[in-house]
């Protein structure tokens, strides 16, 4: 029962709870209709986040610090559900939120390439520090001592023992060669997604049901995204579009990702696995600015996907891990709004962004 009714119901309640404190379309709204990125800020401290926005002081209040404030409300959410969640289940609970350390890591790893490249000094602590999503206690990377060694050689060192050691040592091989981040990127995405997919099987009926639909439509969105950016952007050879993309999926399969490779029109991949996604070939016409539409859509498709987790049965880890994902893509909106406010965006270039579309 640890995975049934007993094991799930205070989890669900709690996630339900913290759920209806997601801002609705009239909060996107009246977020939206701030003149400016102080009234934006002023106006979110009477949301959920305010009380991450109060140590804040008003010589402060730049784009980079209100996002830090606001992704410790994210954190506390993943931190809390990671804590609560019923044992066979925080595995994978834990491995959806090493997302943001693969995002630190790459993060690390570019500025201390960054410095390189620009034969400055070494990369700052402090001034890296402030663009890390703040993962506290679950962090595994020594991310401080990586960026104080002063190469990505000597940084890669320090993740022995931890969890991406045979990834990152493995990847170093073409790194030395070419002195490019690009293998070591990839190789951290594709470690990411085959362990998470992993977790999500090991569980059994309704919790595996529901975790690889969750899980497997942000897999698809975004395996799907790199096969077209690297045979699109990157014109990569076939066999170099295999290697860096995933070979299973939820909805994208092995199949869909060599159709494109050698060659198929994308669109009609596409528009087989996702017909409810219209005009695809009018976006592929100018990848440029289609391509950043296209995700849009499949992003779109995660939220329905997510938000259907709350119907019905409310007794599986599906309902945590669409909670979780909501509230990233909800920080993702806000991110958009801080921005376009602070550099003055009109609202017709940032509203179509939105994922949380604001009441009309």
């Amino acid at each position: 029962m640890a995975s049934g009714v007993s094991g799930y119901a205070a989890i669900s309640t709690r996630v339900r709870a913290m759920y209806s404190d997601l801002l609705s379309p009239q909060e996107i709204t009246r977020l939206s209709e701030s003149p400016d990125f102080s009234s934006l800020v002023s106006a979110l401290k009477s949301t959920p986040y305010g009380k991450y926005l109060s140590g804040l002081k008003d010589n402060e209040l730049t784009p980079r610090r209100v996002i830090q404030a606001i992704k410790h409300r994210l954190a506390d959410s993943f931190s809390s559900v990671a804590q609560q969640a019923p044992e066979q289940t925080r595995p994978l609970v834990k491995q959806l939120y090493r997302y943001f350390e693969v995002g630190n890591l790459k993060a690390v790893l570019r500025s201390i390439q960054t410095v390189s490249s620009w034969n400055a000094e070494v990369a700052t602590w402090d001034r890296v520090r402030e663009v890390l999503f703040p993962f506290g206690s679950f962090s595994t990377i020594p991310a401080q001592a990586m960026v104080e060694s002063g190469s990505v050689g000597s940084a890669v060192e320090f993740l022995k023992g931890t969890a991406y050691e045979e990834t990152m040592s493995f990847a170093m091989k073409r790194f030395s060669a070419e002195q490019n981040l690009f293998p070591l990127e990839v190789a951290l995405d594709l470690d990411y997604w085959r362990k998470i997919w992993s977790e999500a099987k090991k569980l059994s009926g309704k919790d595996r049901e529901m975790a690889t639909k969750i899980i497997g439509s942000l897999m698809d969105m975004n395996n799907l995204m790199w096969a077209i950016r690297y045979k699109v952007y990157h014109k990569l050879s076939e066999e170099e579009l295999i290697n860096y993309t995933l070979p299973f999926g939820y909805r994208v399969s092995d199949e869909d990702v060599r159709a494109i490779a050698a060659g198929s029109d994308i669109a009609s991949v596409i528009s087989r696995i996702y017909p409810n996604i219209p005009d695809v070939s009018a976006l592929l016409e100018n990848p440029q600015a289609g391509l950043p539409k296209l995700e849009q859509a499949l992003k779109q498709q995660v939220v329905k996907t997510c938000t259907s987790a709350f119907i019905g049965d409310p007794f599986h880890i599906g309902i945590p891990l669409a909670y979780l994902i909501l509230s990233d893509y909800e920080v993702q909106d806000l991110i958009i709004l801080l921005e376009a406010k602070y550099t003055n965006m009109a609202d017709a270039d940032y509203r179509p962004l939105l994922l949380k579309p604001a009441a009309v």
